[in-house]
């Protein structure tokens, strides 16, 4: 027996347009991987990066935040605020020696199922080829 390795994946997805394509995707039966843990935000620009930090130091392979469209937010400026946080981020992960190519930002409007779907997967590939994460795990109730 092989063990084949399936990256644990956190989403962060806006409750208007990337948990809705989501939600179309499963309707639809497109692919996404089983492995996917979705989060539903109102906006993804309230995913602040200390969620994605201590999701990644708990042991996720790989962390995707999706969003509306720049120029459809249901918030109107709402991605534009989450762009800046994820160029943000990308320094602080260089700072700790992180590998920022674990991290993932993408814009998936609410009729995008299909895209969700290959979004998800391209993303699942990509970590599968950096193999598990190699921060220790701390178990969540420290």
């Amino acid at each position: 027996m092989t063990d084949t390795f399936e990256p644990t994946i956190i989403g962060f997805l806006c409750n208007w347009c990337s948990y809705a394509a989501a939600d179309l995707a499963g309707n639809n039966k497109f692919d996404v991987p089983a492995t996917l843990q979705t989060i539903r935000v109102m906006c993804s620009s309230r995913v602040d990066p200390v969620f994605l930090l201590s999701a990644y130091l708990h042991g996720a392979d790989g962390i995707l935040i999706a969003g509306c469209h720049p120029g459809d937010c249901h918030y109107q400026t709402g991605n534009y605020y989450t762009r800046r946080r994820f160029a943000l981020l990308h320094k602080i992960l260089e700072t700790f020696d992180l590998d920022p190519q674990r991290f993932r930002l993408s814009w998936i409007s609410a009729s995008e199922g299909q895209r969700f779907s290959q979004v998800t997967k391209d993303f699942a590939e990509h970590i599968k080829k950096l193999g598990p994460n190699s921060v220790n795990k701390k178990p969540f109730t420290e």
